[in-house]
């Protein structure tokens, strides 16, 4: 979470979003590289601003809230768990919460999904303590607890808030028959609280320049263009990017639920055995159940599909493990002890890969004797640690099932502090794109900056990186767009030209045997193949690249090339770009 710089994909993006709402003076519509970005709302971002203001633009400062999220998530869902299956389950659910690959993955990103999982995570604490309360009074405090936190996922992530928490009420008052619970007023009257924030927000998005127009990319190509296709710009059609395919939530699950998949198909296996317990005693599976599988049917029919849109439906997931180590404490059967023992397999197949990712990734620490050292000793202490209790887990998987559990967890963290983050520091160097920004502003000040048909990754590294006064020629690179760049380059022939370049930078070979420190921004190979070149009357000032990362190129004016102006026509520029 702190030790890294911004990744690929959306965390350059997001940064700079960020970056920018630290200074600019209005608040209500995020921008990215000085123009409006509206597919989120602005929270996330006015959070995230607040550090940036006063540590600077650096990573681990933006990434500070990010450490408030996940306390949030871990906490709420711990006294969800706690609540409805005891003590022990509590520390379960919160451990759970805290591990599972995917949850894992989306509070150390830089993006609104770690705001958004906090948010919801709260919301069903809300829900349940609403829905099962046996007073008035506490069925309000509960419910209102969960319009405040939908009130603030909202102004993260937009409506995809609502989803999980109200999905869940309505299949629990179907599932257990209590359909006057969606009729109680408690359970609406906290959505003046919500009106509230929102419309707040809403008004002085209206009262904005280009409000109307805003708000339509809000709510209406963010929101339904998610689910299906609809009449608007190409850019803006969100249903295009991110295509779902039937069962992919289903396939990837799995991996989401990582290192605990296992226990959870145990937790599955002894939730369905006891399926005719008492109304009580499965109260816990009926909540957990209902606040993610209704979630993960609405996900499979979508449009658009990324791993991140299932986190919201993972605190049900881990209510449901934590109501396990409830009733295997009393004593697990066979296929209780297996999945303990498979998993301890699991953790051990997981420090091998490890091994082998570290001789592979890390083969660029032998640079010097220490951080050779360091390499070393972080990763073989976390693997030795990690191997130890993956086999003390094996052998208290029958006796002791609670300390099992602990003792895979420490496995589990175990690999993440010490090979983990080795693996880390060396993927580092692939994303360092901080580094070429700061190499294209040293070769090109005092210049006029041109961008062309950049992608949002790279007008935000410029934007935070280089400056913010730069001529944009937006994609795809064709006759119109080299056209008007020819144009820009001819009114301003002292412009640079920054273009991203495709593929990836250097073999697997040279990148093992000489991968550079962090910073070390590596010269592309030869000249790039732009066919284009000639006919925009340009040339290769300067190539940059990161280790099996981003290659950009840095064009100038041609001076061979000025005696061609007159001569230049679309015709031809299309003729030369697609030349085999």
């Amino acid at each position: 979470m702190l030790g890294r710089g911004y990744w690929t994909p959306d965390e350059p993006r997001e940064a700079d979003i960020a970056w920018r709402m630290s200074w600019q003076p209005e608040k209500a519509v995020p921008l990215l590289a000085g123009e409006a970005f509206c597919e989120k709302p602005p929270l996330t971002y006015w959070l995230a601003a607040v550090p940036i203001r006063v540590f600077g633009a650096e990573a681990w400062a933006a990434r500070l809230p990010n450490l408030l999220y996940a306390m949030i998530a871990a906490i709420a869902v711990g006294l969800l768990a706690r609540r409805s299956a005891g003590r022990v389950a509590g520390w379960v659910g919160a451990a759970a919460m805290s591990t599972f690959l995917l949850s894992y993955q989306t509070v150390i990103w830089l993006a609104t999904d770690a705001p958004l999982l906090a948010a919801v995570s709260v919301a069903l604490l809300g829900a349940y303590l609403g829905f099962y309360a046996p007073s008035t009074g506490e069925r309000l405090r509960g419910y209102l607890l969960m319009h405040a936190a939908l009130g603030l996922g909202f102004l993260c992530k937009s409506a995809a808030a609502w989803m999980v928490p109200a999905l869940a009420i309505v299949a629990l008052a179907v599932w257990e028959k209590r359909w006057r619970e969606l009729l109680r007023w408690e359970l609406y009257l906290g959505l003046v609280l919500q009106a509230a924030m929102i419309f707040t927000w809403i008004w002085f998005v209206y009262v904005g320049p280009d409000g109307l127009a805003h708000l339509k990319v809000f709510f209406w190509n963010n929101l339904v263009g998610r689910f299906t296709r609809i009449d608007a710009p190409n850019e803006l059609q969100y249903a295009a990017a991110h295509r779902n395919s039937p069962g992919k939530y289903l396939i990837e699950l799995p991996l989401y639920l990582a290192p605990w998949t296992l226990l959870v198909i145990a937790a599955l296996r002894r939730a369905w055995r006891q399926r005719k317990s008492a109304l009580d005693d499965y109260r816990p599976v009926r909540f957990a159940l209902a606040a993610s599988l209704p979630a993960l049917v609405v996900l499979s029919v979508a449009a658009t599909a990324r791993n991140i849109y299932l986190a919201p439906a993972l605190p049900g997931i881990a209510l449901l493990l934590a109501w396990w180590t409830r009733e295997i404490l009393q004593g697990p059967d066979r296929w209780d002890v297996r999945a303990l023992r498979a998993t301890c397999v699991l953790l051990l197949l997981g420090a091998m890969i490890f091994i082998a990712a570290l001789g592979v990734i890390g083969a660029d620490a032998w640079d010097t004797m220490g951080s050779h050292a360091a390499f070393i000793v972080i990763s073989a202490v976390g693997l030795i640690v990690a191997a130890s209790f993956a086999l003390r887990a094996w052998t208290a998987a029958r006796d002791d099932v609670q300390r099992a559990q602990w003792s895979l967890l420490l496995a589990y963290c175990a690999l993440l502090v010490g090979p983990a983050s080795q693996v880390y520091a060396r993927v580092d160097t692939w994303q360092d794109l901080a580094s070429i920004a700061r190499a294209i502003g040293r070769d090109a000040a005092g210049k006029p900056l041109i961008l062309l048909a950049p992608d949002e990754t790279t007008r935000a590294i410029i934007d935070m990186y280089v400056r913010t006064d730069v001529d944009l020629i937006p994609g795809p690179i064709d006759a119109a767009s080299i056209e008007h760049l020819r144009a820009d380059a001819e009114a301003a022939p002292q412009s640079f030209i920054v273009v991203l370049l495709p593929g990836r930078a250097g073999s697997i070979t040279q990148r093992l045997r000489f991968g550079p420190r962090r910073g070390a921004v590596q010269p592309s190979d030869g000249q790039p193949e732009l066919p284009w070149l000639q006919s925009a009357g340009l040339r290769v000032a300067k190539t940059y690249a990161l280790p099996n990362g981003r290659r950009y190129a840095l064009l100038e004016v041609n001076p061979r090339s000025a005696r061609l102006v007159g001569k230049w026509t679309p015709e031809s520029s299309r003729s030369l770009m697609f030349r085999e």
